[in-house]
């Protein structure tokens, strides 16, 4: 008689973590505000939601309940940079966390990101988009302050797209942003 292995293939293994008592306990976290169907129609659209809702002249306040329909239960954002020191860091948020936190630089100093270029890879309902974007306090603004490239992990559920995560770094003249990036499709 052959004898079965003791290590689990890892598909099974993947499975059998999905379904533990872990997974349930997204569905106990709150739902999102009701969204706008529009918003989340496809996925140009939430794309250009996302860079809508955080964009506006100072004075302006947010949308933030918009902002917060637009993520899956559990969703992060992620900023990275360097510190002091030359060491790569990073800042995992919430969407209420990075409301609270960018929420009062946003309305006092104004800020518009609009893509500037994108890459996308697509396996069944998962998408990974990076989405180079540019950054001016002002719409009017001749030159962006900041350019970098926004990290989007989203899911297409089948009814509508959601945001899973945002990771995120500025460009630097070490680490400029990839041509290839750069090219609308």
């Amino acid at each position: 008689m052959k004898r079965r292995p003791l290590w689990a293939p890892p598909a099974l293994l993947l499975a059998v973590l999905a379904l533990a008592p872990g997974a349930a306990a997204q569905e106990a976290l709150p739902a999102p505000p009701p969204t706008r169907p529009a918003d989340v129609a496809s996925l140009d659209a939430i794309l250009a939601a996302v860079y809508d809702v955080i964009s506006g002249p100072a004075g302006r306040e947010r949308d933030w309940d918009r902002f917060r329909s637009l993520f899956v239960p559990g969703a992060r954002l992620i900023p990275t940079g360097r510190d002091a020191d030359g060491n790569v860091r990073h800042r995992v948020l919430t969407p209420d966390e990075y409301i609270a936190s960018s929420g009062p630089f946003l309305l006092e100093r104004g800020f518009f990101e609009a893509e500037i270029g994108r890459a996308v890879e697509r396996y069944g309902p998962v998408v990974h988009l990076m989405s180079a974007y540019e950054s001016r306090f002002r719409e009017d603004d001749r030159e962006p302050f900041q350019r970098g490239v926004n990290s989007f992990q989203l899911l297409d559920d089948g009814t509508r797209w959601w945001v899973v995560s945002i990771f995120w770094s500025a460009e630097t003249p070490d680490n400029p942003i990839p041509a290839r990036l750069l090219e609308r499709r």
